[in-house]
Formats: structure tokens, C-alpha cells, sequence
């Protein structure tokens, strides 16, 4: 019987899940976040360690007998990164052939019917990673508003702070925006909220965007257009990767993960429509997988094992045991 692994490193949390050939899901380890660029390499390694051998010891599996490893890691953004990264992994002890991908790779790897399309992810920011069956990559540069990149959650709150600043100076009408932001920061009022970012006293932080969806849910417009425009830009995330790989006539597939599609058809349905227009024949799929589950099957490939032939199993067993 063969056994791979993969791991998850997410800038809060990681994941490592160890499978068998027959896409049972046999163990599961657990860590905080090990993003380099906020933990040092140090931490990185610490996460990996931790999460890894807590998969080992539920399942019964080990280091040597992992025969294909994969790693989506959230940070891993550059050629020049790649070194540390694999100095990292090499800690834990494996024999097998591995690889170290960036983490949007994971949803790409796991949401696709065969590993093939683009995935775009927005949690705390965004991402967006592609691949085409003749092996060519898209991507984006991953790091946000500096690059013009949208969609995640700190964007859409700075979005949102916006609105708050153009009700105040009357640029636009008022906004329960307004109310979300005075309560997040524990401002006395829009000055005192203006005055405390600018001088750093009062911080933004991405899950007011919670906050921003439940407004517009209730109905202010000035949040609504907050969350529209967030789902548009996340779909040119989309349209960029597919014009990448020359994908616009065909059926390709485009998955949507990270926890800011929760916020359902208010950010999903403006994403499609942007899409569609730019790739007619394009699919859009919700993340319906635990992310870690794309490692393991990154890990299969590397074994040369087709992992989508048990990619059903995979899933449904990884659901069982990932917390």
C-alpha cells in the first residue's frame, strides 16, 4: 500500500493530511499559521513539524513511507523563495519526491475535475493560481491592493472604510458602513475614526468584512457596491489566469475558494458574470474540499499515481477527519 502526504501552510493555521492509494484518508495533524513572511522560517518549520507529526501518529504512517509529498504554502510566491522553503521541508525526514507550490495551488488541485483551470482564493486577501493540460501556469502576483489586486477581505474593508469617508465629507449619501466602522475601532465618531487610522491609533482588520456583508444583506447600498465591485475584481483575477493560458473558448473550470465566497450570491454572482463574459464556456465551481486535500493529490502526482481517479474518496474521507 502507498501513502502520500500533503500540507496546507495558511497564514493562521496548517494542515497536513496523510492518504493511501485507495484515497483513505488515514491521518491528520494540526498547527498555527506558517506563512514565512509573518513567522520567519522558523515558524514555518515549527508548523510543518507540528502538523506532521500528529498526521504520523493518527495514522500509523511513516516519514519513510510516504512514497509522494506535496506542499501548497501560503508566502511561496517567488523562484527565490523556493530554497528556504525546501530546507524547511527537509526537516521532516522524507525519502519521496516533493514539491512546494503556492497554497492557491491547493483549491486549484482539489476543486478542478483533473487538476486543470484556475482557482481564485480570497480569505484575509486574494489569490490566484491557473494551469493548463500542457502544463503551463498562470498567476497573479498574490499580494494585494499594491499590485491592484482585489477581493479579499482587507480590501473590501478598505473598500468599505472608503464609503464610510465619502458619507462624511458628503461625497455620497450616508451609510450603515459608518455605524460597522465606529463599533470595530471603538471610535467616538467619524472624525475621531478618520484621525485614529490616519494616525495609526485605530487598525483595520479583514474580518469586518463580515460586518460589511451583513450590511449589505440588510440592504445598504453603499455596502452592496462595496461587495459588487469586490466579486467584479475577483473575477478579472479569474479572466487574467484564463487569458494566460488561452482558455477563453473553451470549458474551463474556475474555482472559488476561501471563506469570503460565504458571503454567497451577492460576491459570487457579480464574479460569474464578469467571467462569463470574457470566457462564455467557463465553469464556476465552489471549493467543496478541504484546501490540503489538493496537496495530497499534488503529492500523488509526484509519486506518478493518479490521485483523481480516488478523488471522490479523497474528499469525502478528508471531510471526516479534517477539523
Amino acid at each position: 500500500m502507498k501513502y502520500f502526504l500533503g500540507i496546507d501552510v495558511g497564514a493562521t493555521k496548517t494542515h497536513a493530511l496523510i492518504a493511501n492509494e485507495a484515497g483513505q484518508c488515514l491521518g491528520f495533524g494540526n498547527a498555527g499559521g506558517g506563512n514565512y513572511q509573518n513567522e520567519g522560517y522558523d515558524g514555518l518549520t515549527s508548523a510543518l513539524k507540528a502538523s506532521f507529526e500528529q498526521a504520523c501518529q493518527m495514522s500509523d504512517v511513516s516519514a519513510r513511507q510516504i512514497a509522494g509529498a506535496g506542499f501548497g504554502i501560503a508566502g511561496y510566491d517567488f523562484p527565490s523563495d523556493r530554497e528556504q522553503h525546501l530546507q524547511a521541508i527537509a526537516t521532516l525526514g522524507l525519502s519521496c519526491p516533493v514539491d512546494v507550490v503556492n497554497d492557491a495551488v491547493n483549491g486549484l488541485m482539489a476543486g478542478t475535475s483533473h487538476g486543470y483551470g484556475v482557482n481564485v482564493s480570497a480569505g484575509s486577501s486574494n489569490n490566484c493560481r491557473g494551469r493548463g493540460q500542457d502544463g503551463r501556469e498562470a498567476r497573479i502576483v498574490g499580494n494585494g491592493a499594491l499590485f491592484g489586486e482585489y477581493g479579499g477581505g482587507m480590501e473590501i474593508t478598505v473598500r468599505a472604510l472608503q464609503m464610510v469617508n465619502y458619507a462624511w465629507i458628503k461625497r455620497s449619501p450616508q451609510t450603515a458602513l459608518t455605524q460597522v466602522f465606529l463599533e470595530a475601532t471603538g471610535a467616538k465618531d467619524e472624525m475621531d475614526l478618520m484621525e485614529g487610522i490616519s494616525n495609526e491609533k485605530y487598525h483595520l482588520f479583514p474580518y469586518i468584512a463580515v460586518e460589511v456583508f451583513r450590511a449589505a444583506n440588510e440592504g445598504d447600498e453603499a455596502a452592496r457596491a462595496v461587495i459588487r465591485w469586490a466579486g467584479e475584481e475577483l473575477g478579472w483575477l479569474a479572466v487574467a489566469a484564463i487569458r494566460q493560458l488561452g482558455l477563453e473558448k473553451d470549458e474551463v473550470e474556475v474555482v472559488q475558494s476561501g471563506s469570503v465566497f460565504e458571503g454567497g450570491a451577492l460576491i459570487t454572482e457579480p464574479m460569474r458574470a464578469l467571467v462569463l463574459q470574457h470566457a462564455p464556456k467557463a465553469r464556476l465551481i465552489r471549493l467543496d474540499a478541504p484546501p490540503v486535500v489538493g496537496a495530497v493529490l499534488l503529492g500523488m502526482q509526484l509519486a506518478g499515481f493518479d490521485g483523481y481517479a480516488v478523488r471522490t474518496r479523497l474528499i469525502q474521507t478528508a471531510k471526516e477527519i479534517v477539523k
